[in-house]
């Protein structure tokens, strides 16, 4: 009977032994596809975050074409009264940016406040970032959005870095003019009537004559809004002092002229008085 005991004890013992190290081997097996399995739903993670609010538009060449359009361009539209359709890729619509940009609102120099969340930031940059992050749910990523596409047309590079000069490709000048034209076309179709007719020949003459190698022509010939900078502002408001000034000066010297006439004769009097 002891025997027996003896004998079931030691077969329960390499039993257990035997159990323990196949759990073991199967612990150690299924651990590195364990941790594939979990690198790979880390990096599908980090590949969808960096996927994420990836827009293919620059903000800063659409801001630039839109600087463009409203200051050598809108004020002659607003001249004509003319409406420019929703098929023309610089009506405000399909301009991406446009409800960011107007959400944007500069408090100082140096300080910008998010008008969506009412942050702030010291440079419009880091704005410019935060919106890209936080609040790209305000975006229409619709195909043809993107003012910046436009670029190449309205000469965006003179206007970002107008000091900078390059050597002219007639070929780049060619195709540059070449999508100007449509861009024209399909913003001001001559067969509207007269005033998209007045306005494509003005587009045609304002941006696109501009695209050659050739010497002589520049970029907004027509002109555009006149701006009034602080220091004209400044000027004109010391120029109306220094008028108040002068006017004020004549006043009080007349005053003074006609006191010192009326007291000239009333000594004459007194002086005639008394010699009679």
């Amino acid at each position: 009977m002891t025997n027996f005991s003896l004998r079931s004890a030691i077969v329960l013992f390499f039993l257990f032994i035997s159990i323990s190290s196949q759990s073991r081997s199967t612990c150690s097996s299924t651990a590195p596809l364990q941790g594939h399995e979990e690198s790979a739903v880390v990096r599908t993670l980090e590949e969808e975050k960096g996927h994420a609010h990836e827009v293919h538009c620059s903000r800063e060449r659409s801001r630039a074409a839109r600087k463009i359009i409203e200051q050598y361009l809108i004020p002659f539209v607003e001249k004509e009264k003319h409406h420019i359709p929703k098929k023309c890729p610089l009506h405000p619509e399909n301009d991406l940016y446009r409800l960011q940009e107007q959400s944007k609102a500069r408090e100082d120099i140096n300080l910008w406040r998010c008008g969506y969340c009412k942050k702030t930031f010291y440079e419009e940059k880091n704005l410019d970032k935060h919106l890209d992050e936080w609040h790209f749910d305000t975006l229409d990523t619709s195909p043809g959005r993107c003012l910046a596409d436009s670029c190449g047309s309205l000469h965006c590079d003179l206007v970002m870095d107008s000091l900078r000069k390059t050597k002219c490709n007639p070929a780049a000048a060619a195709r540059n003019k070449h999508a100007c034209e449509s861009l024209a076309d399909r913003c001001f179709p001559v067969q509207d009537g007269p005033s998209a007719r007045r306005l494509n020949d003005l587009f045609l003459r304002q941006f696109c004559d501009a695209h050659t190698c050739k010497g002589g022509r520049k970029p907004f010939s027509r002109g555009g809004k006149k701006k009034r900078n602080v220091l004209y502002i400044v000027a004109s408001v010391l120029v109306l002092f220094l008028i108040f000034l002068f006017y004020l000066f004549l006043y009080l010297y007349e005053r003074g002229m006609k006191r010192g006439g009326q007291g000239l004769k009333r000594i004459t009097k007194s002086g005639q008085k008394k010699q009679s």
